[in-house]
């Protein structure tokens, strides 16, 4: 990938991450189905409860009944704790254990690693090979980094070399409903062009790109 890309280039190349994302997922993780109806898969769904407000839905079991009656067949889950807590092992034990629990086949869970923790790589592993999951979710913006700190490159060239799908949450809240003890940045996506480039079998998934988000990127 050059080091810049036009809007075309770019959309067309996070689509095709996407798909092939999406793809990969459901032949390693998702249960045979024998129902006809086409499937559908929702890869951006949240556990546990937003910190700040209740949300419909916080509840895993009421989740679950909602995605199973507008014909989910698979929904890979996140753990809004990963945005604050520290302890990333106990925020992914308790993803994949509720997962389990109330899933039943339909949820996938997408670990969290913080590359700004200690022992962040531990934490990727155990997501990989503990809790045998397939997708991690990345937070950058709650976790203080930009998509060209050596952190995130190392982190996104350690699980590529698991073959783990990292999907990139670049906005969690809209800034109007943002509480002013807790603004975050928008997520600059500009700089994910030339870390792409170097490397190219990162398996990305953006989460949340908003027509602000990809501005910077689709401008040049």
């Amino acid at each position: 990938m050059p080091a810049t890309v036009n809007r075309r280039g770019f959309l067309k190349t996070a689509a095709l991450s996407a798909s092939v994302a999406v793809l990969n997922l459901q032949g390693e993780s998702a249960q045979p189905k024998t129902n006809a109806r086409a499937e559908l898969i929702d890869v951006n769904i949240n556990l546990s409860r937003w910190p700040l407000r209740r949300l419909r839905g916080d509840d895993t079991a009421n989740l679950v009944g909602r995605l199973r009656i507008h014909g989910i067949s698979q929904a890979w889950a996140g753990n809004f704790d990963a945005l604050l807590h520290k302890d990333m092992a106990a925020v992914n034990a308790w993803l994949a254990e509720e997962c389990r629990r109330h899933g039943r086949g339909l949820l996938v869970p997408a670990g969290s690693v913080n590359p700004k923790l200690p022992d962040w790589e531990q934490d990727l592993r155990r997501c990989a090979e503990d809790h045998r999951m397939t997708a991690i979710r990345l937070y950058p913006n709650y976790h203080g980094y930009q998509l060209d700190d050596p952190d995130f490159i190392g982190l996104l060239r350690l699980a590529s070399d698991r073959r783990l799908i990292v999907q990139l949450a670049m906005l969690m809240e809209d800034e109007r409903m943002m509480h002013p003890l807790m603004r975050v940045p928008v997520v600059d996506i500009a700089p994910l062009a030339g870390v792409l480039r170097d490397i190219p079998e990162a398996r990305l998934v953006l989460l949340n790109a908003s027509a602000r988000c990809t501005a910077s990127c689709c401008a040049s």
